[in-house]
Protein backbone atom coordinates (compact mmCIF):
# COMPACT_ATOMS: atom_id res chain seq x y z
CA UNK A 1 0.00 0.00 0.00
CA UNK A 2 1.43 3.17 -1.01
CA UNK A 3 0.60 6.51 0.69
CA UNK A 4 -2.25 8.53 0.60
CA UNK A 5 -3.66 12.11 1.46
CA UNK A 6 -6.99 13.87 0.99
CA UNK A 7 -7.62 17.33 1.15
CA UNK A 8 -10.85 19.02 1.46
CA UNK A 9 -11.24 22.73 1.01
CA UNK A 10 -7.39 23.45 1.52
CA UNK A 11 -7.60 21.32 4.73
CA UNK A 12 -5.96 18.01 5.62
CA UNK A 13 -8.84 15.78 5.99
CA UNK A 14 -7.82 12.12 5.58
CA UNK A 15 -4.75 10.01 5.38
CA UNK A 16 -3.99 5.98 4.61
CA UNK A 17 -7.32 5.43 2.60
CA UNK A 18 -7.07 2.80 0.48
CA UNK A 19 -6.41 3.09 -3.42
CA UNK A 20 -10.15 1.67 -3.95
CA UNK A 21 -11.62 4.78 -2.46
CA UNK A 22 -9.53 7.40 -5.08
CA UNK A 23 -12.28 6.90 -7.54
CA UNK A 24 -14.39 7.74 -5.10
CA UNK A 25 -12.84 11.61 -4.06
CA UNK A 26 -11.63 12.69 -7.51
CA UNK A 27 -15.55 13.24 -8.48
CA UNK A 28 -15.56 15.51 -5.67
CA UNK A 29 -14.76 18.75 -6.97
CA UNK A 30 -13.85 20.21 -2.99
CA UNK A 31 -11.17 17.45 -2.85
CA UNK A 32 -7.56 16.77 -3.85
CA UNK A 33 -6.12 13.50 -3.74
CA UNK A 34 -2.10 12.26 -3.65
CA UNK A 35 -1.47 8.92 -3.88
CA UNK A 36 2.54 7.58 -3.79
CA UNK A 37 3.67 4.13 -5.05
CA UNK A 38 7.11 2.82 -4.47
CA UNK A 39 8.29 0.34 -7.02
CA UNK A 40 4.58 -0.90 -7.90
CA UNK A 41 3.68 -3.98 -9.43
CA UNK A 42 1.59 -4.41 -12.90
CA UNK A 43 -1.57 -4.89 -10.73
CA UNK A 44 -0.74 -2.24 -8.72
CA UNK A 45 -0.17 0.45 -11.55
CA UNK A 46 -3.44 -1.15 -13.54
CA UNK A 47 -5.40 -0.35 -10.44
CA UNK A 48 -4.54 3.15 -10.19
CA UNK A 49 -4.89 3.65 -14.24
CA UNK A 50 -8.72 1.74 -14.02
CA UNK A 51 -9.31 4.49 -10.95
CA UNK A 52 -8.28 7.79 -12.68
CA UNK A 53 -8.61 6.30 -16.48
CA UNK A 54 -4.74 6.87 -17.09
CA UNK A 55 -3.40 6.97 -20.99
CA UNK A 56 -1.98 3.69 -21.72
CA UNK A 57 1.02 5.06 -22.87
CA UNK A 58 1.53 7.42 -19.58
CA UNK A 59 1.21 3.85 -17.99
CA UNK A 60 3.56 2.65 -20.52
CA UNK A 61 6.62 5.10 -19.70
CA UNK A 62 5.93 4.27 -16.42
CA UNK A 63 6.84 0.81 -17.09
CA UNK A 64 9.98 1.53 -19.11
CA UNK A 65 11.94 3.28 -16.60
CA UNK A 66 14.98 5.29 -17.45
CA UNK A 67 13.07 8.53 -19.43
CA UNK A 68 14.02 11.34 -19.63
CA UNK A 69 12.35 14.21 -18.08
CA UNK A 70 9.03 15.70 -19.80
CA UNK A 71 5.66 16.66 -19.83
CA UNK A 72 3.23 14.76 -21.98
CA UNK A 73 0.08 16.68 -22.16
CA UNK A 74 -3.25 14.22 -22.33
CA UNK A 75 -6.56 14.78 -22.92
CA UNK A 76 -7.62 13.58 -19.49
CA UNK A 77 -4.52 14.22 -17.59
CA UNK A 78 -0.83 15.24 -17.83
CA UNK A 79 2.25 13.32 -16.86
CA UNK A 80 5.68 13.76 -15.84
CA UNK A 81 8.88 12.11 -15.22
CA UNK A 82 11.38 14.18 -13.17
CA UNK A 83 14.40 12.66 -11.11
CA UNK A 84 15.26 13.32 -7.53
CA UNK A 85 19.41 12.94 -7.67
CA UNK A 86 21.69 12.12 -4.83
CA UNK A 87 25.23 10.70 -4.27
CA UNK A 88 25.72 7.33 -2.76
CA UNK A 89 28.49 5.84 -0.48
CA UNK A 90 30.16 5.19 -3.25
CA UNK A 91 30.57 8.65 -4.08
CA UNK A 92 28.28 7.65 -7.75
CA UNK A 93 25.19 9.41 -8.92
CA UNK A 94 22.41 7.66 -7.95
CA UNK A 95 18.81 9.26 -9.46
CA UNK A 96 15.33 8.07 -8.49
CA UNK A 97 13.05 8.48 -11.68
CA UNK A 98 9.77 10.00 -10.41
CA UNK A 99 6.74 9.38 -12.71
CA UNK A 100 4.47 12.03 -11.85
CA UNK A 101 0.18 11.66 -13.07
CA UNK A 102 -1.85 14.70 -12.76
CA UNK A 103 -5.48 14.99 -13.19
CA UNK A 104 -7.94 17.87 -11.91
CA UNK A 105 -8.15 16.62 -8.57
CA UNK A 106 -5.36 14.03 -8.01
CA UNK A 107 -1.80 13.92 -8.13
CA UNK A 108 -0.21 10.28 -8.36
CA UNK A 109 3.49 9.69 -7.79
CA UNK A 110 5.24 6.79 -8.24
CA UNK A 111 9.39 6.48 -7.66
CA UNK A 112 11.01 3.23 -9.01
CA UNK A 113 13.00 2.77 -5.44
CA UNK A 114 12.86 3.94 -2.07
CA UNK A 115 16.20 6.01 -2.25
CA UNK A 116 14.04 9.48 -2.98
CA UNK A 117 12.36 10.13 0.82
CA UNK A 118 8.54 11.01 0.17
CA UNK A 119 7.88 12.61 3.53
CA UNK A 120 10.54 15.63 2.64
CA UNK A 121 7.62 16.56 0.11
CA UNK A 122 4.62 15.78 2.80
CA UNK A 123 6.38 18.04 5.26
CA UNK A 124 6.47 21.14 2.91
CA UNK A 125 3.16 20.43 2.39
CA UNK A 126 2.27 20.52 6.33
CA UNK A 127 4.56 23.42 5.90
CA UNK A 128 2.98 25.58 3.54
CA UNK A 129 -0.59 24.17 5.00
CA UNK A 130 -2.24 27.81 3.67
CA UNK A 131 -1.52 27.00 0.48
CA UNK A 132 -3.33 24.34 0.29
CA UNK A 133 -6.64 26.08 -0.59
CA UNK A 134 -5.11 25.73 -4.42
CA UNK A 135 -5.72 21.80 -4.41
CA UNK A 136 -3.20 19.71 -7.17
CA UNK A 137 -1.53 22.88 -8.00
CA UNK A 138 -0.62 22.94 -4.49
CA UNK A 139 0.03 19.76 -4.17
CA UNK A 140 2.35 18.70 -7.85
CA UNK A 141 4.18 22.64 -6.56
CA UNK A 142 5.37 20.89 -3.47
CA UNK A 143 6.77 17.90 -4.93
CA UNK A 144 8.81 19.82 -7.96
CA UNK A 145 10.21 22.40 -4.85
CA UNK A 146 11.64 19.55 -3.13
CA UNK A 147 13.05 17.98 -6.03
CA UNK A 148 14.66 21.07 -7.24
CA UNK A 149 16.19 22.21 -4.15
CA UNK A 150 17.74 18.83 -3.84
CA UNK A 151 18.98 19.41 -7.13
CA UNK A 152 20.09 23.18 -6.18
CA UNK A 153 22.21 21.11 -2.89
CA UNK A 154 23.91 18.67 -4.96
CA UNK A 155 25.19 21.15 -7.46
CA UNK A 156 26.29 23.30 -4.24
CA UNK A 157 28.59 19.86 -3.31
CA UNK A 158 29.63 19.72 -6.42
CA UNK A 159 30.94 23.75 -6.52
CA UNK A 160 32.74 22.72 -2.63
CA UNK A 161 34.57 19.66 -4.49
CA UNK A 162 35.46 21.80 -7.23
CA UNK A 163 36.77 24.65 -4.86
CA UNK A 164 38.39 21.91 -3.16
CA UNK A 165 40.61 20.56 -5.84
CA UNK A 166 41.22 23.92 -6.72
CA UNK A 167 43.16 24.38 -3.30
CA UNK A 168 44.60 21.14 -3.32
CA UNK A 169 46.01 21.70 -6.83
CA UNK A 170 47.96 25.21 -5.69
CA UNK A 171 48.11 23.67 -2.11
CA UNK A 172 49.66 20.40 -1.66
CA UNK A 173 50.75 18.23 -3.65
CA UNK A 174 48.92 15.75 -5.34
CA UNK A 175 49.41 12.47 -6.83
CA UNK A 176 49.04 13.08 -10.18
CA UNK A 177 46.94 9.50 -10.67
CA UNK A 178 45.10 10.41 -7.56
CA UNK A 179 44.14 13.47 -9.22
CA UNK A 180 43.15 12.31 -12.52
CA UNK A 181 40.47 10.15 -10.79
CA UNK A 182 39.19 12.80 -8.67
CA UNK A 183 38.65 14.62 -11.58
CA UNK A 184 37.45 12.12 -13.83
CA UNK A 185 34.87 11.12 -11.17
CA UNK A 186 33.12 14.42 -10.45
CA UNK A 187 33.29 15.16 -14.52
CA UNK A 188 31.27 11.99 -15.03
CA UNK A 189 29.45 12.85 -12.00
CA UNK A 190 28.39 16.38 -13.43
CA UNK A 191 27.69 15.64 -17.07
CA UNK A 192 25.13 12.83 -15.86
CA UNK A 193 23.67 15.39 -13.36
CA UNK A 194 23.14 18.00 -16.13
CA UNK A 195 21.54 15.38 -18.43
CA UNK A 196 18.64 14.86 -16.34
CA UNK A 197 18.76 18.54 -14.79
CA UNK A 198 18.56 20.67 -18.18
CA UNK A 199 15.36 19.73 -19.37
CA UNK A 200 13.80 20.46 -16.29
CA UNK A 201 13.36 23.79 -17.73
CA UNK A 202 10.95 22.99 -20.56
CA UNK A 203 9.02 20.78 -18.16
CA UNK A 204 8.04 23.92 -15.64
CA UNK A 205 8.41 26.53 -18.49
CA UNK A 206 5.51 24.34 -19.95
CA UNK A 207 3.72 23.76 -16.69
CA UNK A 208 3.06 27.49 -15.90
CA UNK A 209 1.64 27.97 -19.37
CA UNK A 210 -1.80 29.89 -19.23
CA UNK A 211 -3.31 27.45 -21.85
CA UNK A 212 -3.06 23.98 -20.06
CA UNK A 213 -4.64 25.61 -16.65
CA UNK A 214 -2.50 23.51 -14.28
CA UNK A 215 -1.14 26.31 -12.08
CA UNK A 216 -3.71 28.46 -10.42
CA UNK A 217 -3.56 31.81 -10.85
CA UNK A 218 -2.11 32.25 -6.65
CA UNK A 219 0.30 29.59 -7.28
CA UNK A 220 2.00 31.42 -10.37
CA UNK A 221 4.95 33.19 -8.24
CA UNK A 222 5.71 29.96 -6.29
CA UNK A 223 5.75 27.77 -9.98
CA UNK A 224 7.95 31.06 -10.88
CA UNK A 225 10.03 30.81 -7.85
CA UNK A 226 10.57 27.25 -8.77
CA UNK A 227 11.44 28.07 -12.85
CA UNK A 228 14.15 30.46 -11.22
CA UNK A 229 16.19 28.23 -9.38
CA UNK A 230 16.33 25.57 -12.20
CA UNK A 231 17.62 27.75 -14.19
CA UNK A 232 20.34 28.68 -11.56
CA UNK A 233 21.21 25.01 -11.21
CA UNK A 234 21.50 24.82 -15.09
CA UNK A 235 23.69 27.98 -14.97
CA UNK A 236 25.66 27.02 -12.09
CA UNK A 237 26.37 23.64 -13.37
CA UNK A 238 27.36 25.01 -16.88
CA UNK A 239 30.11 27.17 -15.00
CA UNK A 240 31.19 24.29 -12.80
CA UNK A 241 32.05 22.27 -15.64
CA UNK A 242 34.20 25.05 -17.51
CA UNK A 243 35.71 25.23 -13.80
CA UNK A 244 36.61 21.88 -13.56
CA UNK A 245 37.91 22.20 -17.48
CA UNK A 246 40.33 24.69 -16.10
CA UNK A 247 41.50 22.65 -13.54
CA UNK A 248 42.27 19.67 -15.41
CA UNK A 249 44.28 22.01 -17.92
CA UNK A 250 46.24 23.49 -14.99
CA UNK A 251 47.00 20.41 -13.72
CA UNK A 252 48.37 19.10 -17.29
CA UNK A 253 50.31 22.35 -17.19
CA UNK A 254 51.98 22.12 -14.03
CA UNK A 255 52.71 18.42 -14.77
CA UNK A 256 54.79 19.90 -18.01
CA UNK A 257 56.29 22.67 -15.84
CA UNK A 258 57.59 19.87 -13.44
CA UNK A 259 58.81 17.58 -16.43
CA UNK A 260 60.67 20.90 -17.85
CA UNK A 261 62.22 21.33 -14.43
CA UNK A 262 63.18 17.86 -13.88
CA UNK A 263 64.89 18.11 -17.09
CA UNK A 264 66.28 21.08 -17.09
CA UNK A 265 68.07 20.16 -13.66
CA UNK A 266 69.17 16.83 -14.67
CA UNK A 267 71.08 18.97 -17.85
CA UNK A 268 72.63 21.14 -15.71
CA UNK A 269 74.32 18.30 -14.00
CA UNK A 270 75.22 16.19 -16.96
CA UNK A 271 76.68 19.18 -18.02
CA UNK A 272 78.81 19.53 -15.09
CA UNK A 273 79.83 15.99 -14.84
CA UNK A 274 80.79 16.53 -18.59
CA UNK A 275 83.65 19.01 -17.94
CA UNK A 276 85.79 16.30 -15.70
CA UNK A 277 85.07 13.84 -17.63
CA UNK A 278 86.23 15.26 -20.38
CA UNK A 279 89.54 16.53 -18.97
CA UNK A 280 90.52 12.93 -17.14
CA UNK A 281 89.28 11.16 -20.44
CA UNK A 282 91.50 13.53 -22.94
CA UNK A 283 94.65 12.56 -20.63
CA UNK A 284 93.32 9.04 -20.33
CA UNK A 285 94.74 8.62 -23.58
CA UNK A 286 97.90 7.53 -22.58
CA UNK A 287 98.93 11.70 -22.95
CA UNK A 288 101.29 12.78 -20.75
CA UNK A 289 99.35 15.86 -18.92
CA UNK A 290 101.41 18.79 -16.63
CA UNK A 291 102.97 17.29 -13.96
CA UNK A 292 102.40 14.00 -15.05
CA UNK A 293 104.79 11.65 -12.87
CA UNK A 294 105.26 14.04 -10.32
CA UNK A 295 102.67 14.63 -6.60
CA UNK A 296 101.88 18.21 -7.82
CA UNK A 297 100.71 17.25 -11.04
CA UNK A 298 98.15 15.23 -9.47
CA UNK A 299 97.05 17.53 -7.20
CA UNK A 300 96.86 20.24 -10.06
CA UNK A 301 94.38 18.28 -12.01
CA UNK A 302 92.13 17.36 -9.21
CA UNK A 303 92.25 21.05 -8.22
CA UNK A 304 91.30 22.42 -12.60
CA UNK A 305 88.82 19.35 -12.43
CA UNK A 306 87.40 20.76 -9.31
CA UNK A 307 86.77 24.27 -9.96
CA UNK A 308 85.69 23.55 -13.13
CA UNK A 309 82.74 21.66 -11.62
CA UNK A 310 82.31 24.28 -9.04
CA UNK A 311 82.22 27.32 -11.43
CA UNK A 312 79.62 25.66 -13.68
CA UNK A 313 77.66 25.05 -10.79
CA UNK A 314 77.65 28.23 -9.68
CA UNK A 315 76.69 29.57 -13.00
CA UNK A 316 74.05 27.23 -13.70
CA UNK A 317 72.68 28.28 -10.12
CA UNK A 318 72.84 32.05 -10.87
CA UNK A 319 71.00 31.27 -14.19
CA UNK A 320 68.36 29.11 -12.01
CA UNK A 321 69.25 25.85 -14.03
CA UNK A 322 69.53 24.01 -10.75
Amino acid sequence: MGHTRLYRNGVLAEEGFPIADVSEYVCQPDCAVWFDLCAPTPEELAAVSEELSLHELAVEDVVNAHQRPKLDVYDSHLFLTVYAIRIDEQGQLDPVELNVFVTKNALVTVRENDHFDITRVTRHWDHNRDLAKHGVSFLLHGLLDVVVDGHFELVQSFDDRVEELEGRLFGEQMATKEMQRLTFDLRKNMVGFRRLTLPMREVVNTLIRRDLHVVEQGMGPYYQDVYDHVLRVSEWTDSLRDLLVNVRETHLTQQGFRLNEIMKRVTGWAAIIAVPTAITGFYGQNVPYPGSGQPWGFWMSTFVVAMASVGLYWAFKKRDWL
